[in-house]
């Protein structure tokens, strides 16, 4: 993977290195029919019929079955993951703003504690909560040398 800047995923993600987890929102049902998800099952082993949690080199956050205060404790459950992975590097795609519908600025806010092996798109750092945009700016300059 290029990296676009320390924290930055690329628009595209084609590949993954040894240590990447290509993070993407799902249905509850797994059914990885288009979008991320359904790139996630034709390259990186996202399994048909599981939507939630690590599989194959994916990690599945379910976007699809309600509002947002559905979807935050499965974003919890995957930073819970992420730090209990810190191994490995989670590129996370725009979980829940393609088919499901939601905005950036809408899901910005879930991911209050970014752990400092989690890469996400330039378009949902845009959209950041300030005080999310503060620690992770904080986190940066505190571990530059560690990222």
């Amino acid at each position: 993977m290029q990296k676009i800047h320390k924290r930055l995923a690329p628009n595209q993600i084609s590949e993954l290195s040894q240590c990447e987890i290509f993070v993407f929102g799902s249905n509850l049902e797994g059914q990885h029919m288009g979008g991320a998800a359904r790139y996630a099952y034709d390259h990186f082993g996202a399994e048909w019929g599981n939507g939630v949690g690590p599989q194959g080199r994916c990690y599945a956050i379910p976007t699809m079955h309600g509002p947002l205060s559905d979807i935050k404790p499965y974003v919890d459950d995957f930073i819970e993951y992420a730090r209990q992975h810190p191994m490995n590097r989670f590129l996370l795609t725009r979980i829940g703003c393609g088919i499901a519908g939601f905005k950036d600025k809408d899901i910005a806010p879930l991911f209050k504690v970014i752990p400092l092996f989690l890469y996400y798109s330039i378009i949902l750092s845009t959209f950041v909560h300030y005080n999310v945009l503060v620690l992770w700016l904080s986190l940066v300059q505190r571990n530059s040398a560690t990222i």
